[in-house]
This record gives C-alpha cells, structure tokens and sequence, in this order.
C-alpha cells in the first residue's frame, strides 16, 4: 500500500461533518493528514479549496476551534497531523502562541506555502525550540544554491509542489519532476509531493520517489458534491455518506482492497 498524505478543510462542509471526513480519510488508509485552517486569501489554493475555505470561515470556524478539532482528531484516529495555513493567522495569533497550541493538540507539525524557507521571520526558529516540525514547500525549478541551503536545515519533511501554479490542476509526472525527487535524497527528509495528485496511477508513479503522495482538491471535490447532494438530508445521514465516499477513494488511491 502506498503512503498518501491527505488535505482536508477544517469545518468543511461545518464541524460536524469535517470529523467524518477525517474518519473517512484514516479509515481509507490515510497515512497522513494535512489539516487546514482556512485563510481568507489563500495564495496556494485552487478554486475547491478556496470554496471550501469560504465555506468553512462562514460555518463557524476560528483559529481556536481549529486547535480543538484537531485535538479531538488526533484523540480519536491516533494519525499523524501537519496543521496548514497561511502566515497571516500565524502572525495574528503570534508565532510562538500558535505554533506551541498546535504542537499541545497533537500536530506533528506545520505547513505553512506563502512562508519560504531562510524568509520566515522567525517561525522555523520558534518550531526549532519548540521541538517541532515547519514543512518546508519548495518547488522543482529550485535551485543548486537553495538546495544546499536546505540540506543545511536537515528538515525532517520536505513538501514539493510538483509544478507551479495553484493545486487542484492536472499534474504530468515525467523526467523532470521526478528526477527531481530523487535529487532530494541527501536531504534525509521524509520527501512529501503534491499538486494535481487525484488517480492511483500517479500514486504509483510517486511511490518509488517519496515517502507519501499528497492529494488534496480531488478528495475535497468529493466533500462538496457529497455536501451538496445530500443538502435535503440530515447531518448525520449528509455525514455518513461523505465518510463513506472518501472511505472507498482513499483505499482506491492507496491501493488497499
């Protein structure tokens, strides 16, 4: 079976029904989750996940809140959490209050695409002295000099953008892009990709050069047709249908029976 790592929206379709799909993503076989607090000017997001944002800004969701959910997931599922979001709420709350009540709900670590690494004003510092995690996104254009950089950083994970542009696109998986996964090996990172990550056939082809796949829009498309075609319905029953959806595309995408 194949490591994925999967993004889901903090309070989206609302709180109740977010617990579902993070139950159906572990019960899928998530091996990960990527948990996002939504931000209202994403810069990295494309069109389902800056819907999904909106959608869950307007359900209630706040910064607090989204420590407590993570909390209670990390409780009841016992996975693996990196918490992502965008360095306007980190520096709204102050880094090191956010990032020390993430690390006290259980995250393994911190996301953070609009803040680059050597440029962060302080973030991976605070992370460092707090003994956590600061996942690194880079891209495949990134340079020789930059490399070096960061395998001076011995970062324990590594996320790349498998191309550039905004998430939720088609991603061609060819020479480039791989070849640049395996140049990361000096590193010593768990090496994380993703960007347009949506069929087990990429997967496949992923798997030799990472430690996990990340998907994330097309498991969020899926929340949010579920949400709408079950909007007559209870929450409970709307719940249960997205649990169970993303239960059977996560063992597709992981290879599980």
């Amino acid at each position: 079976m194949s490591k994925i790592m999967a993004h889901m929206v903090s309070f989206f379709p609302d709180r109740d029904r977010s617990m579902a799909v993070a139950e159906g993503l572990v019960t899928g076989g998530a091996s990960y989750l990527e948990i996002q607090f939504p931000f209202s000017d994403p810069s990295a997001d494309g069109p389902a996940i800056q819907t999904a944002c909106r959608s869950a800004l307007e359900a209630g969701f706040t910064v607090d809140k989204g420590f407590r959910f993570v909390a209670e997931v990390k409780r009841r599922f016992d996975v693996p959490i990196f918490i992502m979001t965008y360095a306007g709420l980190i520096y709204a709350r102050g880094v090191r209050e956010f990032i020390s009540a993430g690390c006290d709900a259980g995250a393994l670590g911190f996301i953070l695409p609009d803040l680059t690494f050597g440029y962060d004003e302080g973030v991976c510092e605070v992370a460092e002295d707090l003994r956590t995690n600061v996942m690194p996104v880079i891209v495949t254009s990134m340079s020789k000099n930059r490399l070096k950089l960061l395998e001076e950083r011995h970062p324990g994970y590594v996320y790349v953008a498998l191309r550039h542009g905004i998430t939720g696109n088609p991603t061609e998986l060819g020479a480039e892009n791989l070849g640049f996964l395996d140049r990361l090996e000096p590193l010593g990172a768990r090496v994380m990709a993703g960007f347009g990550i949506s069929e087990r056939a990429q997967v496949e082809t992923l798997d030799p050069h990472v430690h996990a796949a990340i998907v994330g829009s097309a498991l969020v498309r899926t929340v949010a047709e579920a949400a709408d075609r079950t909007s007559d319905r209870s929450i409970r029953q709307s719940a249960d249908e997205i649990r169970s959806l993303l239960t059977e595309q996560m063992t597709g995408l992981v290879g599980g029976s």
